[in-house]
This record gives structure tokens, C-alpha cells and sequence, in this order.
């Protein structure tokens, strides 16, 4: 009997001690939040129309109770999603037309929500460029005659006349336009923006193309605070519904990361919930996805810069976090393909960038690594940069600058162990480059990887 007692009573502390450095943990990562004054001007940059709401709605609130002034620019019209329209129009239709009149739904239900929330119709601004291929421009489509042209809608230019540059080609230059104006015009404090983190290939693409934007402006705009906030994380915030008596923790799954957290009131809470609601597009084919997010908190986070410096004898290696597995709770994905990169690191060395990659399993096949590399230079105009993509398999290594292959760069292949050298010179020697590494398996693409910004050290190596 003793026995039993001395074990329940190591069982009890052990339950105590794992919920103690959990919590431990939680606070560590939180920090002071966002606070807001009537000097403040908040610009918010929606990937969709919904996004505003699900991941900032706290935030307008509390600006709006401060007198600040508050803008928001919906990326895309969010158009691409066939499962939303079947049920919410109750048919099933592959006219071009009717995806860009289901983009005309979701702003509309946009309009509604913000102005549940105090803001006017001016304050909206509409973008139009097209779901689910922005990420597909900004790694292509430059200096090209020829758009991109969206999945379902089928067009290469803003085809809605309410967006800001309606007609505007499905190209890179458009996007950084829009942006950069928007900037120019709204000189905001603070910009609440989606997050490289996140799962849904418009919501990196948003922040990627404010980064650039962003570093194109330095020395004509005060330098904003930027805020990312997540919404896709595989089976995060967990569990799904309107929960308001929850708070919404940072995702475990993404590493290196440290957050600052924005608490609500419960009449906050109350009408954020009701500003979801008015998304009836979306809640009616997933009810209790969105309404998830309207908790006691809003969170808010960005990945540090990592700075590459040059070395000519020695390789200063730069160890990136390893996100664990970040994709979207609805990706069918096995267990054995989970987890494939074990390390990630980078240096600068004499004239090459080099990209160490550690695997789990070996490459076969089925499996292959892709990796971008965007090169921005100070003073060169971001459409005339390189736009690397390297994709590595069991049969060798292609590099292709946006669609078209070049012959640059090395790459050795022992064991687990994959090492790339690409010279810098056809990244155009620049001075950041956004960086993201996938894995693919047949045609199933893993994101393994947030995208990270890296800093180049321009001083002569050491």
C-alpha cells in the first residue's frame, strides 16, 4: 500500500511540474502589447476578406476607443474557394464569372463587418489580385509580358472595378504599386500584417511583399511597427468553436518566435465574436472555424532578422529554428512524411552563399527539397532582381531564376547531409534575401519551413 501512495503522490507532482513549465513557458514567450494612442494611424493587410476580422478585430476596437485612425486593404477577394461557394450557393459551377461574383460576396461581407465596427466605407480598400496565386508572383511573375492567371476565375488582371487599380496585370510591379502607395498615402504607426508563418500561401506572400515595400520607402515614411498574426497552424487554437472564456496560446509547433499579446474585454470579445458572423460565406461550410479565434487575446509575432556575415577562411555557420510541422490541419498528410528536415543553416563564404541541410530521411525518388531565395538590393529596383528557386531530387540539382533555368551553384549529397553553394553574384549581391525551404513528396507539397528574411553583412570578409 505504501508503495502504491509514494507512486500516486510522484504521478500527482509530475502532473503539477508539467503544467508549471508549461505555463512557465507561456509567459516566457509574452510580452507588452500593442498600445495605441490618437497619434496613431493602424493599417491592417488582410490576405482575405475575413482575415481583418478573425485575426484583428481586438486590435480595431481598442484603436477606434483611442481615436486612432484605421485602415483596412483586403490582399485578395479570396475568390479561389470552390467549397465555401457550393455551400453557401447551394450549386456546383465553373464559370469564371461566378468565382469573381463570390469575391464580390466576400467583400461585401467585409464592408459589413468593419462598419459593425466603426468604421466607414472609405476605410476599406480592396486590392483584387488573385487567391491563391500571389505567392506564384511574387517567386515569377516579374518583367513579364504575360500575367499570371488565376485558378478558378480565370483572369490575369484586377477584375474587380471597386479595387484600387482596377485592371492592374497580375504581376509582381502591380502589387509593390498598390503597396507602396497605400504607404505613401497612409504613413502608418503600426501595420498588423499576416504572418511567414503561416500555412496559407497568400498570408506569407502579404507580409513578403510589405517587406520589400517597406525597404523600397526607408528614408520617405517613418519606419512602422510591424505585427504579424497567424491564423493557419496545423490543429491550432485548439478546440475549435466560440469558446470566449479561452485564451488562444502561442502555437507550439513554431519555434524561435517571441509573442506579445493583445488581452480583450468581454465586450470585446462579445463583438468580435458578432463581426465574424457577418462572414456567412465562409462560417457556413466551416462553423466553428472562425469563430475560433474570438478569445480573451489576440497574438502577435515576427521571426528575428538573421545575419549572414562573411567569412573567407573559416564557415560561420547561422542555425535556423526548425518549425515543427506547421500545415494546415486539413493537409492529408502521412506520419512517416512528417518532420523530413532535422537542421537548416546558412553562411556567407568568400563569394558564395552556402545552405547546409540536415535530413531525417534520405532523398529518394519521391522525395525532393525546394528552396527560394529572393535577393533585394538597396537602390535596385526589386523587378530586376534575381528570383532564385533551386529544387533538389535524387537525379541532381536545377536552379531557375523566376521560370527559367540557370546554370549556377553546386551541391554535394552524403548520407543525410545536403550542402548548396550558390554564388552570390546571381543573387545579385544583395543585401537581404528572403529565404524558405520546402519538401515535396510526388506531387504532395510539405511546407516544412517559414519564410526567414536574412541579413547580409556587405563588409569585406574576415
Amino acid at each position: 500500500m505504501a508503495d502504491k501512495l509514494k507512486l500516486y503522490f510522484i504521478f500527482l507532482v509530475g502532473i503539477f511540474l508539467f503544467f508549471l513549465i508549461n505555463n512557465i513557458c507561456f509567459a516566457d514567450t509574452l510580452n507588452q502589447p500593442p498600445i495605441f494612442s490618437s497619434s496613431d494611424k493602424i493599417l491592417i493587410l488582410a490576405p482575405h476578406p475575413d482575415d481583418e476580422a478573425i485575426g484583428s478585430s481586438g486590435v480595431i476596437q481598442k484603436a477606434l476607443k483611442q481615436n486612432s485612425k484605421v485602415k483596412i486593404v483586403c490582399f485578395t477577394n479570396g475568390d479561389n474557394n470552390e467549397l465555401s461557394f457550393i455551400v453557401y450557393e447551394k450549386r456546383l459551377t465553373f464559370k469564371k464569372g461566378e468565382f469573381l461574383h463570390m469575391g464580390q460576396v466576400r467583400a461585401k461581407e467585409t464592408l459589413a463587418a468593419m462598419n459593425y465596427l466603426g468604421l466607414n466605407k472609405g476605410d476599406v480598400t480592396f486590392l483584387g489580385y488573385p487567391d491563391f496565386g500571389t505567392m506564384e508572383i511574387l517567386t515569377k511573375y516579374w518583367n513579364t509580358s504575360r500575367p499570371f492567371r488565376s485558378m478558378l476565375a480565370r483572369v490575369t488582371k484586377v477584375s474587380y472595378p471597386e479595387a484600387l487599380s482596377f485592371g492592374a496585370p497580375y504581376v509582381g510591379e502591380s502589387i509593390l504599386k498598390d503597396l507602396k502607395n497605400i504607404l505613401l498615402e497612409f504613413r502608418p504607426t503600426k501595420i498588423f500584417v499576416s504572418h511567414p508563418a503561416d500555412t496559407n500561401r497568400d498570408h506569407r506572400a502579404l507580409y513578403l511583399f510589405l517587406k520589400v515595400a517597406l525597404w523600397d520607402l526607408e528614408g520617405q515614411i517613418k519606419k512602422p511597427e510591424v505585427f504579424p498574426y497567424i491564423i493557419h497552424v496545423v490543429a491550432w487554437p485548439m478546440p475549435r468553436g466560440y469558446h470566449p472564456n479561452l485564451e488562444i496560446n502561442p502555437p507550439r509547433k513554431i519555434k524561435g518566435l517571441s509573442w506579445q499579446e493583445l488581452n480583450l474585454t468581454n465586450e470585446e470579445i462579445e463583438k468580435k465574436y458578432n463581426t465574424i458572423l457577418f462572414y456567412k460565406s465562409q462560417i457556413k461550410y466551416a462553423p466553428s472555424y472562425l469563430v475560433t479565434f474570438a478569445r480573451k487575446n489576440e497574438l502577435f509575432s515576427d521571426y528575428p532578422v538573421t545575419k549572414i556575415k562573411n567569412q573567407k577562411e573559416n564557415i560561420l555557420w547561422q542555425d535556423l529554428d526548425i518549425d515543427k510541422d506547421i500545415r494546415d490541419d486539413l493537409t492529408p498528410i502521412k506520419e512517416e512524411q512528417k518532420g523530413i528536415i532535422a537542421n537548416l543553416k546558412y553562411a556567407y563564404h568568400d563569394k558564395d552563399l552556402l545552405i547546409k541541410i540536415n535530413l531525417k530521411k534520405t532523398i529518394d525518388k519521391t522525395l525532393g527539397i525546394l528552396i527560394n531565395l529572393l535577393g533585394y538590393k538597396k537602390g535596385i529596383d526589386f523587378s530586376q532582381m534575381p528570383k532564385i528557386n533551386i529544387s533538389v531530387g535524387l537525379f541532381g540539382m536545377t536552379v531557375r531564376d523566376k521560370k527559367q533555368e540557370i546554370l549556377v551553384g553546386q551541391y554535394t549529397y552524403k548520407g543525410k547531409e545536403l550542402l548548396i553553394k550558390i554564388p552570390f553574384s546571381s543573387l545579385g549581391d544583395p543585401n537581404y534575401i528572403l529565404s524558405c525551404v520546402h519538401v515535396h513528396r510526388d506531387d504532395l507539397s510539405l511546407d516544412d519551413m517559414a519564410w526567414r528574411i536574412l541579413e547580409i553583412d556587405q563588409n569585406k570578409p574576415e
